[in-house]
């Protein structure tokens, strides 16, 4: 019991000093900065030398689609991998939105998370918000969001 009190003593203290608030914490607040990508009418995935591997296509909203990807890089002997969320605007107006993903290794270890500030997605166009290029030689996999919608988790890749 007393282990107990002195660890919970000594996190009361190292939150205060730190400045650190574990209660409104959200899960984007460590997260960097990702990067849209507009691609006009082109389809992203098949314009493609890398290798995507893609969740479910989710509805957004009405003629508004998005689903998150892993990709690999066929340069550099496919070592490098990235994260993807891809927002398909089938609409005749702007559709604005924001986007969030994080890339693991398969067997859980987070390797990043990016959170990509709103951004409009042109009428009939896709966009997408893309996470940092990273070294790694083993498998991973992406999971993403859209606005408040999650678009669950990629195969591997």
């Amino acid at each position: 019991m007393r282990v107990a009190r002195v660890v919970a003593g000594l996190t009361a203290v190292i939150t205060a000093v730190l400045g650190l608030s574990l209660a409104t914490a959200g899960p984007a607040a460590a997260a960097e900065s990702g990067t849209w990508v507009a691609y006009g009418n082109t389809n992203p995935i098949t314009s493609s030398s890398s290798l995507w591997k893609c969740a479910g296509t989710k509805t957004v909203t009405t003629n508004v689609l998005a689903q998150v990807c892993a990709i690999r890089t066929q340069n550099g002997g496919g070592a490098y991998v990235q994260g993807a969320v891809i927002v398909r605007n089938n609409r005749s107006s702007l559709y604005s939105t924001t986007a969030f993903l994080s890339l693991s290794h398969t067997f859980g270890s987070l390797m990043g998370t990016w959170a990509c500030p709103s951004s409009g997605v042109s009428a009939n166009s896709w966009s997408v918000c893309f996470g940092r290029t990273l070294f790694s030689d083993m498998n991973v996999e992406a999971e993403g969001s859209i606005g408040t919608l999650e678009l669950g988790r990629s195969p591997s890749v």
